[in-house]
């Protein structure tokens, strides 16, 4: 498992703990422990007291896992915006086990009627090497049949609206199913195609979606046996937009839903929209589900995209990061996205020239990665951590968790009833995320908060205890256990999820 304390029980039966903590584990296992002392949260954090720090959990390299929801973009290579050899190494060792490839018609096509598929089998078959299986994003258009499009990428320019575009878009379709059949099986079709700026010329619809959708889905299956369609990839969660799509015959071509609820507060009426839409979802087709197929948020406040008009920095891009991912696998979703691998430099978007007066904000800083040199931010760190944690193997539970405290002032008031929750069960063990639903773009006092919890009857929590996911760092936790029951005092309380297990479990 991810940090090997399984020693402990036995080279405590046999050393001192001083000794222990010095020399035993941190020589068999290679991690860093302390004799004395442990983890504070900094000044604010008064009365939350230190605890032994027991190690950091081990990352996962993704061929170790056997199988997973987590993944990562691998968007914009149709605009050449990265250099993917220089991001395998870091996918190998992040532990995702999927990634979002755009197809990009303008690159495979650059003169009619002849392919050129080198490119993307390089980004396939490298990803495919490292234990990653990429799924595509079928989309964009191409100068060759619509020269109006304003971007030499014909970005967000739907092929629907001449013969000719239509025509060459259907062989294109065909000649990348036949070509990829046997190595991609999940096919997304267009991207945001419910606003304007990815469904051009003409103004977004439901019908005009799902002209695209009859045109194109067919043309897989026929030539992928097996093939699993997505639809939508939908800008935010539009119901009345998905609800027109439905309407229309949706579901009879389409076999997953992606939408991108990119959001400043990742919990903002979440679980709500996900319940309300698998509600809508069931009701047309039962075996529907709902993929998160695209989010993420800038790691700088000079940034282009989606949320850039915040001031971000790399660590509060860490901590919204486990905020959106654990609010995806507390509600069970098959699969969630984090967009995108690396920063783009000189982000080719699609919608225009760039404002000379906004020449600074032509990268996008989404990456896990930075665009300078390829090197990890935190939010790499941090989602390390998820991946080795919460592969397929730990199940979203109800786990409730009472809290209690007497909670400085803050905006809004910290209130017990509001901390947010998320239970999950790795095997026989309980795994409990909380955290405050701040906004990361405010300064948070961490507070320390009491929790009393059960594992009820079928689960085994023997050793809590305390995951720090933005730093890997695993802290041993003293409590008051009673029939089933453990309470815990002077917990702290952070803008960000903080995780409570077994030692078996990291």
């Amino acid at each position: 498992m991810p940090l090997e304390v399984e020693f402990l029980a036995r080279i405590r039966r046999h050393v001192s703990r001083r000794m222990f903590f010095k020399r035993g584990l941190a020589a068999l296992c290679g991690l860093r422990f302390v004799a004395a002392g442990g983890r504070s949260w900094g000044a604010a954090s008064l009365g939350i007291p230190q605890r032994p720090l027991l190690g950091k959990i081990k990352p996962r390299p993704g061929k170790e896992i056997a199988a997973s929801p987590l993944g990562i973009g691998f968007e914009t290579l149709d605009r050449q915006m990265f250099l993917p050899e220089r991001t395998y190494a870091h996918i190998a060792g992040l532990g995702v086990k999927w990634a979002r490839v755009q197809t990009g018609w303008c690159r495979c096509e650059r003169e009619k009627g002849r392919y050129d598929f080198a490119w993307l089998d390089g980004i396939v078959d490298s990803l495919r090497g490292v234990g990653v299986q990429p799924w595509f994003n079928l989309g964009y258009g191409n100068q060759l049949y619509t020269p109006e499009a304003s971007n030499a990428f014909a970005v967000g320019w739907a092929p629907l609206w001449n013969k000719e575009a239509r025509e060459g878009w259907v062989r294109f379709v065909r000649a990348l199913a036949e070509h990829f059949s046997s190595r991609v099986r999940h096919w997304e079709i267009w991207n945001e195609p419910n606003i304007s700026g990815f469904w051009k010329p003409e103004k977004p619809s439901p019908a005009g979606y799902m002209d695209m959708v009859r045109l194109t889905g067919p043309e897989i299956r026929a030539r992928a046996p097996g093939v699993v369609l997505v639809g939508g990839a939908l800008a935010g969660m539009p119901t009345e937009y998905l609800r027109g799509c439905l309407e229309l015959g949706l579901a009879e071509h389409v076999d997953r839903i992606s939408y991108h609820p990119y959001a400043v507060l990742p919990e903002l009426n979440y679980a709500r929209n996900v319940s309300a839409w698998r509600e809508m979802l069931a009701g047309y087709k039962p075996s529907l589900g709902l993929w998160q197929g695209e989010c993420g948020c800038p790691s700088t406040a000079v940034s282009t995209g989606a949320l850039s008009e915040h001031a971000w920095n790399e660590s509060r891009q860490a901590r919204w990061l486990l905020r959106r991912m654990l609010n995806d696998l507390r509600l069970g979703l098959e699969h969630t996205s984090w967009y995108n691998t690396v920063d783009q430099v000189g982000y080719a978007l699609g919608f225009g020239a760039v404002d000379p007066k906004k020449a600074a904000r032509v990268d996008a800083h989404f990456g896990l990665l930075r665009g300078t040199d390829y090197s990890p931010k935190p939010s790499y760190l941090a989602y390390q951590t998820l991946c080795a944690l919460f592969d397929s193997e730990t199940k979203a539970a109800e786990l409730p968790v009472a809290f209690s405290g007497d909670f400085a002032a803050g905006d809004p008031p910290v209130s017990a009833d509001r901390i947010e929750q998320a239970g999950f069960v790795r095997g026989r063990r309980p795994l409990y995320a909380y955290w405050w639903p701040a906004d990361v773009h405010k300064d948070f006092a961490v507070q320390p908060v009491g929790a009393a919890l059960s594992a009820g009857q079928d689960l085994a929590l023997d050793n809590p205890v305390l995951v720090d996911p933005l730093s890997g760092e695993v802290l041993k936790l003293e409590g008051r256990r009673s029939a089933g029951r453990w309470d815990f005092e002077a917990l702290p309380l952070c803008d960000y999820p903080m995780l409570i297990t077994d030692a078996a479990v990291v």
